[in-house]
């Protein structure tokens, strides 16, 4: 049996102490005994002090491509992590939370299955069998990451690390024993976690996060969403398809708030027929709880008054999980509960970065993986380029779907920009008249003097796929007339795309 690599070379340091024992003790030498201690040493040193160019802490999105991407450039790497690969993302976040609001396309286009000319009887919802599924589904991409990890040859350290100075960790296993790991480089990756409001506690039980609303044990009859951004939304689209009453309150004027005002009142139109019940501009003073039902006392223009519903989702955003990781007596620099970086994130510590959730907005997957590649890539010296912030999509997998990226008409305005703006609705498009998804809009933002794209929205269908053509436009510096004189095939949803740009100036076929 050939022995492994790593064996071979594990053999080759012992063979190496032993030989260096004997030519440096005459009287062990000459009576040929082989010396135990300088043997236990190296073991001890091997399992107590370990030693890399990078460890990563965290495994989520920005966590474990930062480690590949360390792997690749030829650094030896670690990543610490306490609980699953994938962070919140993979298993608790983006990938199941789309996983349950699939569940909800396949039964709505299920009830309205007669249009399409096919009768389906007696259709039912297996809550226990949704949620199945969608954890099944979590526990699959993180598998995955663990593949990632072997392929690389990445070691997962597990525990909870804790930075001792800038290039030491403290590694606390959970049966409580400590590992001392050494890095010339290392990376906070640990992310974010549900925030709640003054006057709300959150019980896990009648008042309840995101984490709680993938893995309930029932579907509740009804369920009060604390909060209107992208997280609330999805969850109200979800539970909604299924058949529970929902009701999401919301501070500012409007759900979506960092999305285009134009887009957000056509899709909470939608949304409102579909039977979610919206509340904007209304603050959630106190949530109470007894008798299995939750109590949210709401306060909107002067007045207050009380809804009722079998449980409450707080989905108001998250906070970086900055504690107990050693930051502040090292001197890490954090600012509002989060990490406090420059433009390569590096902290004001020399020697630790930080990346993703943990140093603040945009809180999103692909954000976090774009600094893991770009942290690693300055620590290697081959001085990437800058992110580009301006370019970063966002997305809302609520039905109908959100998409943007760049400047909203208000901000580009705000900013004293002249602009010049193309529409082009969805029904029209021959593609979206066959599949039945003829709701929705893209919105285009141009830059009038030189036709530079500053923004672009979409809401409809599959607004989530269309958004990349649009992302890498805009990192272009397309203008207006680039993006229609490109040919888009027909019959598809992207030609709105060419048709609102053409829109613009004046120049649209289809409308």
């Amino acid at each position: 049996m050939r022995a492994s690599a790593q064996f071979v070379d594990f053999l080759a340091c012992c063979d190496y102490i032993l030989t260096l024992s004997r030519a440096t003790n005459p009287r062990q030498r000459e009576s040929g005994r082989e010396p135990a201690f300088p043997l236990l040493l190296f073991l001890e040193i091997t399992m107590a002090d370990r030693q890399y160019d990078i460890v990563v802490l965290g495994a989520g999105p920005g966590g474990y491509t930062a480690a590949i991407r360390a792997a690749q450039l030829g650094m030896s790497a670690a990543i610490v992590e306490r609980d699953r690969l994938g962070g919140i993302c993979l298993n608790w976040g983006c990938v199941p939370t789309k996983a349950l609001l699939r569940n909800a396309e396949v039964l709505t286009m299920i009830r309205k299955s007669e249009e399409w000319g096919i009768s389906v009887e007696n259709v039912r919802v297996d809550f226990a069998k949704v949620i199945a599924r969608s954890r099944s589904i979590a526990d699959r991409i993180s598998k995955g990451v663990e593949y990632l990890m072997k392929k690389n040859k990445i070691e997962v350290l597990r525990g909870t690390g804790t930075l001792k100075d800038a290039s030491t960790l403290t590694l606390k296993a959970q049966d409580g024993a400590t590992t001392t790991v050494r890095a010339r480089h290392i990376i906070v990756a640990t992310g974010a976690r549900p925030r709640s409001v003054p006057g709300v506690t959150i019980d896990r039980d009648r008042v309840i996060t995101s984490t709680e609303a993938m893995t309930l044990p029932a579907q509740p009859a009804s369920l009060i969403i604390v909060g209107g951004g992208a997280i609330g939304i999805e969850f109200a689209s979800f539970y909604n398809a299924l058949g529970t009453k929902v009701t999401v309150v919301e501070m500012l004027p409007a759900i979506l708030p960092a999305e285009d005002r134009e887009i957000t009142r056509s899709l909470e139109s939608s949304l409102k027929k579909q039977g979610i019940e919206i509340l904007t501009g209304t603050a959630v003073q106190k949530v109470t709880t007894a008798a299995g039902q939750a109590t949210v006392t709401v306060m909107s223009g002067g007045s207050s008054k009380t809804l009722t519903a079998e449980r409450v989702l707080v989905a108001v955003g998250v906070q970086g999980n900055v504690e107990n990781l050693g930051l502040e007596a090292l001197g890490v620099a954090v600012e509002r509960g989060h990490v406090k970086v420059d433009g390569d994130c590096r902290t004001n510590v020399k020697g630790v970065y930080a990346i993703g959730d943990v140093i603040g907005p945009p809180w999103l997957a692909h954000v976090a993986t774009a600094e893991g590649i770009h942290c690693v890539e300055a620590i290697a010296g081959k001085s990437p380029e800058p992110i580009d912030y301006g370019s970063i999509p966002g997305c809302t997998y609520c039905q109908p779907q959100v998409a943007s990226v760049g400047m909203t008409e208000e901000k580009a305005k705000a900013e004293g920009r002249q602009v010049t703006i193309g529409r082009f609705p969805f029904r029209p498009l021959g593609k979206a008249v066959a599949i039945g998804e003829t709701e929705g809009m893209v919105k285009l933002i141009f830059d009038a003097k030189y036709g530079e794209l500053l923004g672009a929205h979409i809401l409809g269908s599959e607004a989530t796929e269309l958004i990349a053509e649009l992302v890498l436009a805009k990192r272009l510096e397309a203008t207006g007339k680039s993006i229609f004189g490109a040919v888009h095939a027909h019959p598809t949803l992207s030609e709105a795309i060419m048709e609102a740009a053409a829109a613009a100036y004046g120049e649209a076929i289809n409308i």
